[in-house]
């Protein structure tokens, strides 16, 4: 797999309408005031008493994101319906992810050496910017290393994570800077949970693909190449597309054909539990943007990876 890195400066972002509040015992909090309301974007209090970000559109679209894993957990589409799912055993006490949305994965995928898909998932993101661009409003929320952290992947590092709403899509851009003074490498995916009736979803455009399948042995996978023009979920399923192309489409069996459009993402993962998540697997499929070969970056770099979801 081949290693991206771009050097750019590392950035500073400020907003007068945002003022940042105490940063103590790994928490991080933002209030906003009127001003800030105005442009779509509002700071209230979610479940188990997580602060959580509200999205609002002039085109009537609504997103929610918990600052806890920096998790978006809701994309409503004008006519109310809610595209993403969060998972009935779902907790919101900071003593595990939350299950659904789409939860980051860095900086591992899967499992390996550290915490299953890594740590950004359990820690506080803040937030460092927020506008307004032609009724669209957009945020970026930041999370850099701790002690947390560091006990467990001793680098430094900066994750900026912009999210763009608009009347039907979402958009997020997700930033890793190397701020360490050596190298340090990691794999990343979003893992996304979208709203579905298992037994009529649908994912297109992975024809051709090399696929790394996990069932019947996840420790095993097998390779092999994605022959279907559909792919759709008979039972369990969790299967790696590499070198995915930049768009995929899911039909959700539910009436809605979703466009996945990815940069810099270069491979996909479908996941379903089928049967180890009886009381919830009907609902939902993952479709997943990752990287998942190793990237090394060097200090002072940046890998950007960008996703675009839509509804036709």
């Amino acid at each position: 797999m081949a290693m991206v890195s771009m050097a750019v400066s590392l950035p500073t972002l400020t907003h007068p309408t945002l003022r940042r509040v105490n940063r103590c015992s790994g928490m991080a909090f933002a209030t906003v005031n009127k001003e800030t309301a105005s442009l779509g974007v509002k700071v209230t209090e979610g479940e188990g008493n997580l602060p959580k970000v509200v999205l609002t559109s002039a085109g009537g679209s609504e997103a929610e994101i918990y600052l806890f894993g920096g998790c978006i957990t809701s994309w409503k589409i004008p006519n109310g319906k809610d595209l993403l799912f969060v998972r009935p055993d779902a907790v919101f006490n900071k003593k595990k992810p939350i299950s659904g949305g789409i939860p980051h994965c860095f900086p591992q995928f899967g499992p390996g050496p550290i915490q299953q898909h890594g740590f950004a998932r359990n820690l506080d993101w803040s937030i460092v910017d927020s506008e307004n661009v032609e009724g669209n409003p957009i945020i970026t929320l930041e999370l850099k290393d701790g002690t947390y952290s560091r006990s467990m992947w001793d680098f430094s590092f900066q994750a900026l994570y912009k999210v763009t709403l608009k009347t039907k899509s979402i958009s997020t851009e997700l930033t890793i800077i190397n701020t360490d003074d050596k190298p340090f490498s990691f794999s990343t995916a979003l893992h996304t949970y979208f709203r579905a009736s298992v037994t009529g979803a649908s994912v297109s455009g992975l024809k051709g693909c090399k696929t790394l399948n996990k069932d019947p042995d996840p420790k095993n996978p097998l390779e092999g190449k994605e022959e279907r023009d559909l792919v759709n979920f008979p039972g369990f399923v969790d299967c790696v597309y590499l070198d995915a192309p930049d768009e995929l489409r899911l039909d959700n069996g539910l009436g809605d054909i979703i466009s996945i459009k990815n940069t810099n993402w270069s491979d996909a993962v479908l996941w379903n539990p089928h049967l180890q998540m009886e009381a919830c697997y009907r609902d939902f499929v993952c479709v997943e943007n990752a990287k998942i070969g190793i990237t090394q970056l060097e200090p002072k770099q940046s890998w950007i990876a960008s996703q675009h979801v839509s509804i036709e």
